[in-house]
Order: C-alpha cells, then sequence, then structure tokens
C-alpha cells in the first residue's frame, strides 16, 4: 500500500457492451464527481482505460464498474504518484477497444504466460520475443532479444508479420505489450492466420514488473506508458530522464536528447529529415507540466 495521493490503474475488459454510446455522460458524470482524471474508451466489445484519482475515490468506481456496469470481475494494475498525473477527464466512444485494421474473431487467443513464468520461455532457443508496441514506445525499452518491429502504430503489425513469415514460422512466439490488451487482440489474429504456438505475458509489461524482482529482471530500460510520467522503471518509478520531442511525439533516451539532430520543439534524431515532418518554422517548446498523451 502506498502513502503517495493518486492511484494510477490501468485497465482493460473485453464484453457484450451494446448500451456504450448512452452510458457515455452518466460515466463521465460519474468520473468527475469522484475527481478521477484520465481516459476511458468504451466500445461495443468493451472498455480500455488508465486513471487516476484518490484511493476511494478509484476503489468507488471500480466497485461500480464491476458490480453494476460489467457484473463480473475484472483485473487491474496500479502504480501511484505524489501528484495527478491527467489534465482531464475523458470518456470516448470508439468502433474498437484497440484497432488492429483487420478482422479479428477473439474465439481464440494465444496461451497466458504468468510473469513469474516469463523469463523461463523468452530464454528458450525455439521461441521468438515480439514486441508488439509502437517504435516509439520500444525506443525507452523492451525485454533483451526481442524483436522490434519498427511499427508507427498497431495497424501496421499484421503486414509486418505476413513479411515475417519465414522468421517465425516453426517457433513459439512470446508476445508481450504494455498492459496485455494489444496481445489479446494481436495473438487472436495469429491464430486465425495459422499461427499455432503463440504466447503472450499476462498482464504486460506492468505486472511483469509487479510480479518479477528487479534482480532477476529481463528488462532493458524504461517502459513508456500514456500519461505525464512518460515511463517508469522497473519499480515503477516515474523516469527522470525521458522526454517527448515536442513535434513529433516520440519518446527520447538521454541518448537522444545529447545528440545533434535534437533541438527542443523542433526535431529529434526520429524526425529529422524525415518529409512527412519537414516545416520551416520557429521552436514549439514549452513546459512539459499539464501535457497529457493517451
Amino acid at each position: 500500500m502506498s502513502d503517495k495521493s493518486y492511484v494510477i490503474v490501468a485497465f482493460y475488459h473485453f464484453f457484450d457492451f451494446p448500451e456504450f454510446e448512452e452510458m457515455q455522460p452518466p460515466l463521465l458524470d460519474r468520473l468527475k464527481g469522484l475527481g478521477i482524471k484520465g481516459s476511458l474508451l468504451i466500445t461495443r466489445e468493451g472498455v480500455n482505460s488508465t486513471m487516476a484519482g484518490t484511493r476511494e475515490a478509484v476503489d468507488s468506481f471500480l466497485t461500480y464498474l464491476q458490480t453494476e456496469l460489467i457484473g463480473e470481475p475484472i483485473v487491474w494494475k496500479e502504480s501511484f504518484a505524489d501528484t495527478q498525473p491527467f489534465g482531464k477527464t475523458r470518456v470516448r466512444l470508439k468502433k474498437e477497444t484497440i484497432s488492429l485494421g483487420e478482422p479479428v474473431s477473439l474465439t481464440k487467443r494465444g496461451e497466458y504466460v504468468e510473469p513469474k513464468d516469463w523469463n523461463a520461455l523468452i530464454r528458450r532457443d525455439d521461441v521468438v520475443i515480439l514486441d508488439t508496441r509502437n517504435d516509439y514506445e520500444v525506443n525507452l525499452g523492451t525485454f533483451r532479444g526481442a524483436i522490434d518491429p519498427q511499427i508507427p502504430t498497431f495497424k501496421f503489425l499484421p503486414q509486418w508479420t505476413r513479411d515475417h513469415a519465414e522468421q517465425l514460422k516453426g517457433k513459439k512466439i512470446a508476445t508481450f505489450c504494455t498492459g496485455g490488451i494489444r496481445c489479446e487482440k494481436f495473438t487472436a489474429w495469429m491464430q486465425d492466420n495459422g499461427f499455432d504456438e503463440v504466447y503472450h505475458l499476462k498482464g504486460g509489461i506492468l505486472q511483469y514488473f509487479e510480479d518479477v524482482p528487479a534482480s532477476e529482471s529481463l528488462w532493458d530500460g524504461e517502459c513508456f506508458v500514456f500519461d505525464e510520467r512518460i515511463a517508469v522503471d522497473h519499480n515503477l518509478t516515474p523516469s527522470t530522464t525521458a522526454l517527448l520531442c515536442l513535434y513529433c511525439d516520440h519518446a527520447l533516451t538521454p541518448e537522444d536528447q545529447q545528440s545533434p539532430l535534437y533541438e527542443r520543439g523542433v526535431s529529434c534524431p526520429h524526425c529529422h529529415g524525415d518529409p512527412k515532418y519537414q516545416h520551416d518554422r520557429p521552436s514549439t517548446a514549452r513546459p512539459a507540466a499539464g501535457r497529457t498523451k493517451f
């Protein structure tokens, strides 16, 4: 139990939610009434959220979700902060909880691997470790030996998989992401598309950080998170070094920040020279406080 003022909870849950659109206003009112800030994404297929509030407020909302809205237990991950990491309260409507860009049956998914068993799996010679996150997330850290598909968004992952099918064929494929939701969809897609031996880290990187001692960790670097902390280390302590490029939103390591291509608010090593980021304008550098990216 932490004595810090704010509890940050991250969760997702797939369930049949046909009335999600009409529930947007009352959910927003409930969150605001409890003083909770962050983002709750609601869809016909379920919910996905990262939010923060006092212990009492968060417990009250999670109890409501499980007993009245969803009607069954959900799993969430907690971390703590001295200050509120989110600037707004948002309840967003989406077609999908997270979009892979291609049809997914969700009737079969990859085999869950408990965090305590993850190290043994990824040390095996017949296992390919696949990071399913976006390139700007991977830049801050990943598991040793993991493949970085270097994708800008999740929707590029199916095509990357088809392009690298030979590399994956005949291997056990161990997938992971921040909290687990991307792997729920991606391993289901892989099962639909003929990849049979697919695994994913239950609860994602954040659960691994909670369950596996730092002394036994096979993680290198920090884990990107979608709030003002930018990243956390294995102890779930907010980063003191990671920044976001204020022009392209790429996560920056200390090494990136020392690059001659990094100019605050103008460019970084990941957008300098890229035609889609070309511009002739002054710096947009501004204080980082108050910035929230979901």
